[in-house]
């Protein structure tokens, strides 16, 4: 049976994104009252089965007809047969429908107070020992609460909060900006860390003006790692003079054992050899640690319970 059209088709089939939007708006509130009437074949059964008056659903349905411009059913009284271009149009209706379906069910699962999921960003510097604390701790009071685990430099990470990618970040410095909420958790110390076999190697603790002709190894430029670096030198009298850059603080660590320069890094969480790590005495060498989330992004439960557990921690973040 060859399609039949109507004389007054209310789509126009150029595929422009405004006409796409257009068939969105006029289809979409009808698919699942033409899947329905599909399934039973019957606009009074269908009309019992989804609780609909039985005039709104045939009216959607030759609504349904016109916009689309073809026929979808052969009528015989209450009695409804699928055309060859329903048969077509309803096996899309079904995978989409059913795309809709799943959609739907993973956010509420991701939603659920017990088992829902926690999108977290952390810097690379925290991810070998104190985002494991912190998760191991918190999922001794929700142990089946879920986590999308992402690391990166702290302005990848606030884009991804903005992005709807991430609900909440750890992250250096603590951010200030009017789309975002930030806390400040704690704080970390950062070393100057050397050669083993450096001049300054047999020093405890240093000025870091003393540090002024050494070459540095630093992370690249907006990761705020490197802004502190920069930030700390500057105070300190001197622009450090950079050789390598990099995108990992153990890397960085590497580097400086390979006696490539110094650099100035937060603790390791487990010694490496070959390199010798100062306190700095003079300026303050320390950078802050904070959570951030979107301003006025509403929190799932498990996000929300999450971001309670975070702010608990304050002054208590890192390890001893």
């Amino acid at each position: 049976m060859a399609h039949q059209y109507r004389s007054q088709d209310r789509l126009s089939p150029t595929g422009d994104t405004k006409d796409m939007d257009d068939i969105v708006t006029l289809l979409a509130p009808r698919l699942a009252y033409f899947a329905g009437v599909a399934r039973t074949e019957h606009v009074t059964r269908a009309a019992q089965e989804m609780q609909v008056p039985q005039s709104t659903l045939s009216r959607a349905m030759v609504r349904l007809e016109q916009d689309l411009g073809v026929d979808l059913f052969a009528r015989r009284g209450r009695t409804v047969s699928l055309t060859p271009a329903g048969r077509t149009f309803l096996a899309s209706v079904e995978r989409a429908l059913a795309e809709v379906e799943r959609a739907a069910d993973e956010v509420r699962a991701d939603a659920d107070p017990a088992t829902g999921k926690v999108a977290f960003g952390f810097l690379h510097t925290m991810g070998a020992e104190t985002v494991p604390g912190l998760l191991h701790a918190f999922r001794a009071d929700h142990p089946r609460v879920r986590f999308s685990l992402v690391q990166n430099y702290g302005e990848a990470m606030l884009e991804g909060l903005r992005a709807g990618e991430l609900d909440l970040c750890l992250t250096s410095p603590v951010p200030d900006a009017p789309d975002l909420v930030a806390r400040r958790l704690d704080e970390q110390k950062l070393r100057l860390v050397v050669p083993a076999d450096h001049r300054l190697a047999a020093r405890r603790r240093i000025r870091l003006a003393e540090a002024a002709d050494e070459v540095f190894v630093t992370l690249e430029s907006g990761y705020g790692l490197r802004r502190i670096t920069d930030d700390l030198c500057q105070e300190a009298g001197f622009r450090p003079r950079v050789a390598f850059e990099g995108e990992e603080a153990e890397t960085l660590r590497g580097l400086v054992a390979a006696g490539l320069g110094v650099a100035l890094l937060p603790p390791p969480a487990v010694a490496r050899p070959g390199v010798v790590e100062l306190t700095v005495t003079a300026p303050r060498a320390v950078r802050e640690i904070g959570v951030a989330w979107l301003d006025g992004h509403p929190d799932t439960p498990p996000v929300a319970a999450f971001k309670r557990f975070l702010l608990s921690k304050r002054g208590n973040l890192l390890p001893a």
